[in-house]
């Protein structure tokens, strides 16, 4: 795993032009079911955090681009849950992980919305909670506000350690450390209007379907 790490800094250093996109499709990877089990994304997004603080990597690309990976993987897990449905916890490779998908459906039933967001900082369900939402049927508009906070959470959290380390070494990197506050501003703010907005219009239907129900 060690070597997985070092090879995969490596290249985002040689390739550094290209270190968005290698980034996202990190996320990408490691945000699919089951298979980002595997991905040491949490290690290598700190080292990367690190060298943007140090001026080595773009942190504006990086930082598009491991949202845009990150939502997309959860995004392909929810689809999947949701053509194959229940069924899914029966067929292979799901019913090789018992444990871990019931672990995933009891933490759903318990948080349903604030699953998606808090799931993904939980090691033993983050793969996995997206494909229970989408075989469990919850709403694709819940699910993908829900995905693209705890995408924006996520990435943030994972780069900000090393950008901050990294400005404390040396010269304070002015740049840096101004593109962080813009960067948790912007998750703070997303963070608290997206559920808003989302309850808002969900107790809008709910009068909505009352009142109709009413003049029937």
């Amino acid at each position: 795993m060690a070597d997985f790490v070092g090879a995969t800094i490596d290249l985002l250093r040689a390739h550094a032009d290209w270190a968005g996109p290698i980034a996202g499709l990190l996320c990408l990877v490691e945000s699919l079911a089951l298979v980002g089990m595997f991905v040491p994304a949490i290690a290598i997004m700190l080292m990367v955090g690190g060298l943007i603080g140090l001026g080595v990597l773009p942190f504006w690309s990086i930082f598009f681009w491991s949202i845009v990976g990150s939502v997309a993987g959860d995004a392909i897990s929810y689809w999947l849950g949701q053509l194959v449905g229940r069924s899914a916890f029966r067929r292979w490779p799901l019913n090789r992980e018992r444990a871990a998908m019931a672990r995933a459906r009891i933490f759903f039933r318990h948080y349903g919305f604030w699953a998606i967001i808090l799931g993904r900082f939980f090691g033993p369900i983050r793969a996995t909670i997206p494909i229970v939402a989408g075989a469990m049927s919850m709403s694709a508009r819940a699910f993908q506000a829900a995905n693209l906070i705890s995408a924006l959470l996520w990435v943030s959290l994972m780069l900000a350690p090393g950008i901050l380390s990294s400005g404390g070494q040396r010269d304070v990197d002015d740049r840096a450390i101004a593109e962080l506050m813009v960067m948790v501003g912007g998750v703070a703010i997303v963070g608290m209007a997206i559920p808003a907005v989302v309850g808002f219009t969900a107790l809008r239907q709910r009068r909505r379907r009352k009142r109709e129900r009413a003049a029937r």
